[in-house]
């Protein structure tokens, strides 16, 4: 007796079945896509310092690679770069991507900082001491009495158009207490 079309499918194991649904196709161009990427993140890590470097976590053979390709120049430096995205296609890139967006943004972080800590200070000058519980709430190791003399020496020298020796001081002494934080 011969099986119709609609049994041959009784013949496939059914576990055969889901393994055929989990795979997943992938196209050439998304392979490129994919190799692109990788090699501009080599790129990237290529013009860091060494000290940007050291903060990456990257295995000897890896840093290796990338401190050859800072030595070379034209031709060679392309071939290096094409190495190092081969390298990184064998590799969890996450951790690599996650340290390098952290020392892209730890100047915009900075300046950030910079911003919020001026507006502390001028609004610690403008005020005086009813800004100071503000203060005391968001860096409570500060020391309340340090403070009050700094912000009564700022508002004097405000006063009297001096330059702002006092303000600056200020400004320091809660970069410090951010940078205990």
């Amino acid at each position: 007796m011969t099986k119709q079309p609609d049994e041959w499918l009784d013949d496939v194991p059914d576990n055969q079945e889901e393994e055929d649904e989990e795979i997943i196709w992938v196209s050439k161009s998304e392979i490129k896509r994919d190799a692109e990427e990788l090699k501009r993140l080599g790129t990237e890590m290529i013009e860091l310092g060494k000290n940007s470097l050291d903060r990456l976590p990257l295995d000897e053979e890896l840093r290796a690679a990338i401190e050859l390709a800072q030595k070379i120049k034209k031709e060679g430096r392309r071939r290096q770069v094409q190495l190092i995205g081969k390298m990184l296609r064998q590799r969890d890139v996450d951790p690599i991507r996650q340290a390098l967006d952290k020392l892209k943004n730890r100047h915009n972080q900075q300046v950030a900082l910079f911003h919020k800590l001026e507006q502390l200070r001028d609004r610690l000058i403008e005020q005086g001491d009813d800004a100071l519980p503000d203060i005391l709430a968001l860096y409570p190791q500060a020391d309340r009495q340090q403070l009050r003399a700094m912000i009564r020496n700022a508002q004097k020298e405000k006063a009297g158009n001096k330059t702002p020796k006092a303000s600056r001081q200020i400004f320091q002494y809660l970069r410090e207490l951010a940078e205990e934080q």
